[in-house]
């Protein structure tokens, strides 16, 4: 009797998936890929024109840059070294953008180290990028007022009403948000500025941001007080740039651009962290049809609870709502050791033209999967259904391709880890399925 309601159980489960339309063995892998953060986005993209397809990339385990285009349609996969052992640190994934033109960039960066790197796309019909060319954003002046040095994570985007300026933003200068940008199409750079801190220097403390962009004139913005391991309670702001200055959620102007830095509580405060309700740290930010954004974040009323959030402002006021306990960090702790990354979510991603659905991750039995979930009612309620299911290794970190537009199929991606013991030490491949 037993063995028969088992058997009933699995059919009820193969059955759900096939009705949803979305089955494990529809997803493709790509071996011994690699692995990304979630600092340096957007990790895949959607390039239209001569070489269309999602473009995205990975730091492979020897630490090799390594970028890749997939057609949607085949599942093919064209994959292109950008820089031969660079660094073994998933930091270092590279941030991909496509210009007005038609033409593509890479960008990355090693971990608390002196370069930018980036890329233009290459005219040479079997290539995807030219030679690496190195950069360094940090600008002396700066330095005098915050003197530390060190460049981690790129977040490269294009505003077509400033001309086709081109921002990219990361923590460089002074361990702080900072903010750079070319008018050339990317030939030169301006050196970087910081644009969130607090009064005074503190060394350690570091915000941390998600970015996103309507490629025209706005970039959401969603950030911390810092590393929720430093910050006691890390609470979350919102602010937007736009026109050269930026902006609260109700359109009331924090500064302009020749004004920065501005503090992280003159933006506008999405959850204040307490002791009880836990410490924060941000996943993923977008906008509705209206312009409005939606949040993802986690708080961690203990390191075993990672609880994901959703945050949706209706042009009026924010709309808070808890989504799933994800169980806990991802990281596999070594026996007898206490975890380094105690904060490391399996992450959540917003589709990026309905920001009513998130692809997450969250321990099942165990395992680390990924699901779909759809919101109602401004996040009150949630409907899930599975993307894998029963599985071996952890599916962690998920992401849907930016730059995306009507028509373009859903793919979903992510990390399948046979290893993940710390961002230096890993052995990861990439999965991805087309809905």
């Amino acid at each position: 009797m037993e063995n028969i309601r088992k058997i009933l159980a699995s059919l009820c489960i193969i059955l759900s998936c096939v009705a949803n339309g979305i089955t494990q063995n529809q997803a493709k892998t790509i071996d011994k890929a690699g692995a990304w953060c979630w600092f340096s986005d957007p990790r895949a993209i959607y390039l239209h024109g001569e070489k269309p397809g999602v473009l995205t990339g990975w730091v492979k385990a020897d630490g090799t840059i390594e970028a890749a285009l997939i057609d949607p349609k085949t599942k093919a996969v064209q994959t292109e070294t950008l820089y031969d052992q660079l660094e073994i640190d998933d930091h270092d994934n590279p941030a991909f953008l496509q210009l007005p033109n038609g033409n593509y960039m890479a960008f990355y960066a090693k971990h608390v180290k002196k370069y930018l790197y980036y890329h233009h796309s290459s005219p040479i019909e079997d290539r995807l990028f030219q030679e690496v060319v190195p950069y360094d954003p940090i600008s002396k002046e700066e330095l005098k007022t915050y003197p530390r040095g060190g460049v981690t994570y790129t977040n490269p985007f294009v505003l077509t009403e400033e001309n086709n300026r081109i921002y990219v933003f990361g923590r460089w200068t002074g361990f702080k948000p900072n903010i750079m940008w070319s008018d050339d199409n990317g030939k030169t750079f301006s050196k970087g500025k910081v644009f969130i801190a607090e009064e005074g220097f503190d060394p350690g403390n570091r915000p941390y941001l998600k970015y996103s962009s309507d490629g025209r004139s706005k970039i959401h913005i969603v950030f911390t007080d810092g590393h929720p391991r430093n910050e006691p309670t890390n609470s979350v702001y919102y602010t937007y740039y736009e026109n050269g200055a930026f902006w609260r959620a109700d359109g009331s102007q924090v500064c302009t651009i020749d004004q920065i830095p501005f503090k992280p509580t003159e933006a506008t405060l999405v959850y204040k962290a307490n002791k009880e309700t836990g410490r924060a740290w941000v996943y993923d930010v977008h906008m509705d049809k209206k312009g409005d954004p939606t949040i993802l974040y986690a708080r961690y009323p203990t390191e075993e609870e990672h609880l994901y959030h959703y945050a949706k402002y209706d042009g009026k006021k924010w709309h808070d709502h808890h989504i799933v306990n994800s169980g806990k960090w991802f990281p596999q702790t070594k026996n007898g050791k206490k975890e380094r990354e105690p904060h490391y979510s399996a992450g959540l991603v917003l589709h990026p033209l309905n920001p009513n659905v998130v692809y997450l991750s969250r321990e099942v039995n165990g395992v680390f999967e990924i699901e779909k979930w759809t919101a109602k009612k401004n996040g009150e309620k949630w409907k899930s259904e599975p993307i894998t299911q029963n599985s071996t290794f952890d599916n962690v970190r998920p992401y849907v391709p930016r730059n995306m537009k009507k028509g373009d199929p859903t793919m979903i991606l992510w990390m399948e880890n046979e290893k993940y013991i710390h961002y230096t030490d890993y052995q990861s491949n990439i999965k991805f399925l087309v809905e």
